[in-house]
């Protein structure tokens, strides 16, 4: 297996072409290679052997459990290769404003006994990112509203407050450990996307997301390129005082969990190994279909256990749904529409214009939530005079939430047990298994 080492120069330049800052990585493996776990164990060795990374602390920032990703194996490559070097060692699970990962759930996830992380990674400690808490969070400046006005190309134009989860701040080196994929907000995750919205405050939560939905999800999902939202997070982590480093992985689609493959792996500053792995993202993690479908039985795997979260089954079919069409998320599994944002249920779901249109009476709500409702509702039209709002597509939801609840967020509702997933194939409707993951678009 061939690495691909960077080339010079090795300073991460904010905001640069993608295709310049993939340059500056290392990588091994491409879109056609499956790694096996030797090679990734001995990049991840090769690197942070060459890495100035003795008495130094390391914050190792992953994600939680809605993301895919061999997260054991990577970690305990890290871990093994940083032991005996760094003078402390801090994983911190980027929740964003997720729920919080039990301890039984933390072990799973890492790869440890529950109660027993020393016997595994002997003077390593694993903590939530604590949303919730003010005290979770250092203070690193504002972004003033010119500067926003410009980052957002006139989008919007307020002070920005910075906070971060002081755990990166307290540490000399920030180690992002993660996978790239399509996303609905930035355009392709990860890189600096671990720390804003990750471990982030609630002002540039806010703020990017709603950049993200005035620009809309099927716009932005999938683009490789600087998007506005993706420059926002990367000013926001030039202001972190920690050498910033990354793995980003792309891991193979349909695969789950600890014992998914990988085509890649990048290493680099957080801006270079981003780029260098959506490279592979935008060739393995996108389908292109030739024509629309019509109906869509999205399958929403386990992972995803609350619609805030299992919308990503909505998000990465839309480009590639018909006018009129419709897609179904099916998820017996599903019992809420979100266990953290209660306030979901308030405003229910709804096109983008619809808030534009009323911005005073929404402007209070959490914009982070503003931005997942039309992100899951999808294209559409909203008449400020007859209060008519037209959806491009249906969204309908089979699980185990109430029908009422359903309509009252302006859902359709299917039980889930009227669903015959091989049927529905056979009639000729568009599949998904494991959705969530891979985008599709029109060819």
């Amino acid at each position: 297996m061939t690495t691909t080492a960077p080339t010079p120069p090795t300073a991460p330049v904010l905001n640069e072409a993608p295709e310049v800052a993939a340059r500056r990585a290392a990588r091994l493996g491409g879109p056609e290679s499956r790694l096996t776990t030797e090679e990734v164990r001995g990049f991840i060795r090769e690197q942070l052997d060459a890495t100035d990374v003795d008495g130094k602390s390391v914050c190792i920032v992953v994600p939680d459990g809605t993301r895919t990703c061999p997260l054991p194996m990577l970690v305990g490559a890290v871990h093994e290769a940083l032991a005996g070097r760094a003078s402390r060692m801090t994983t911190l699970i980027a929740l964003g404003t997720h729920q919080p990962m039990s301890e039984e759930a933390l072990a799973s996830h890492l790869g440890y006994a529950a109660g027993h992380i020393e016997e595994t990674y002997p003077g390593m400690t694993v903590v939530n990112h604590e949303w919730w808490d003010e005290s979770t969070f250092a203070d690193l400046g504002t972004i003033p509203a010119a500067r926003l006005s410009e980052l957002s190309e006139g989008r919007l134009s307020m002070d920005v407050r910075v906070l971060l989860n002081r755990a990166v701040v307290e540490h000399d080196i920030a180690l992002v450990v993660g996978p790239v994929l399509p996303h609905e907000v930035v355009g392709i995750s990860g890189g600096n996307k671990y720390f804003f919205p990750g471990v982030a405050g609630q002002d540039i939560i806010d703020v990017s997301h709603w950049i993200g939905a005035l620009i809309t999800s099927a716009e932005i999902i999938g683009t490789t390129a600087v998007t506005p939202v993706r420059a926002l997070i990367n000013e926001g982590a030039s202001l972190v005082p920690a050498e910033k480093l990354a793995f980003c992985v792309v891991g193979e689609k349909g695969s789950h969990g600890g014992e998914q493959s990988l085509h890649s792996i990048s290493f680099g500053d957080t801006i270079s190994s981003w780029a260098n792995a959506a490279e592979v993202c935008a060739q393995t993690h996108v389908t292109y279909l030739d024509e629309p479908v019509s109906r869509v039985i999205s399958v929403i795997p386990e992972m995803y256990d609350d619609i805030w979260t299992g919308a990503k089954g909505f998000y990465k079919l839309e480009p590639a749904v018909a006018d009129g069409g419709e897609v179904i998320l099916y998820a017996p599994h599903i019992t809420e529409i979100s266990t953290s944002h209660p306030e979901i249920n308030e405003i229910g779901y709804h096109c983008r214009d619809y808030f534009v249109k009323q911005w005073d009476r929404f402007k209070h709500i959490h914009w982070g939530t503003l931005a997942h409702s039309t992100h899951l509702r999808g294209a559409g039209t909203y008449d400020a005079e007859t209060g008519e709002e037209r959806l491009r597509v249906k969204v309908t939801l089979a699980t185990r939430i109430p029908e009422d609840v359903c309509r009252a967020a302006n859902l359709g509702y299917l039980d889930p047990d009227s669903v015959d997933v091989a049927a529905e194939a056979e009639g000729g409707a568009f599949v998904v298994p494991n959705a969530g993951e891979v985008l599709f678009r029109l060819r």
